[in-house]
């Protein structure tokens, strides 16, 4: 009886200990989510307007935050100045 228990308890540090490793790889991405916006308007944009430079230049990639009735809040333009964070990352938030 003593024996199963103490395998059944190995086996529950090892499914607990993937997990963790698990949320921590997927916690810690390199890239944060970035979306397409008009720098003055802040209103989402096509991609292809970030790629050509459309609109006069005014389109550009919006790191972090999240769209609201179609304007991109919470983030910054500035890539660096934006980290998905999670476990065990560093850096710093902010926008």
């Amino acid at each position: 009886m003593a024996a199963q228990r103490r395998k059944m308890r190995s086996s529950t540090v090892a499914l607990g200990s993937m997990g963790l490793l698990a949320l921590a790889l997927t916690s810690c991405g390199s890239e944060p989510d970035k979306r397409c916006a008009d720098r003055s308007t802040r209103e989402v944009r096509s991609d292809s307007d970030c790629d050509s430079g459309g609109r006069g230049g005014s389109a550009g990639y919006y790191y972090g935050g999240k769209v609201n009735n179609s304007k991109v809040e919470g983030g910054s333009f500035d890539k660096s100045a934006v980290s998905r964070g999670g476990f065990g990352c560093s850096g710093s938030g902010g926008g």
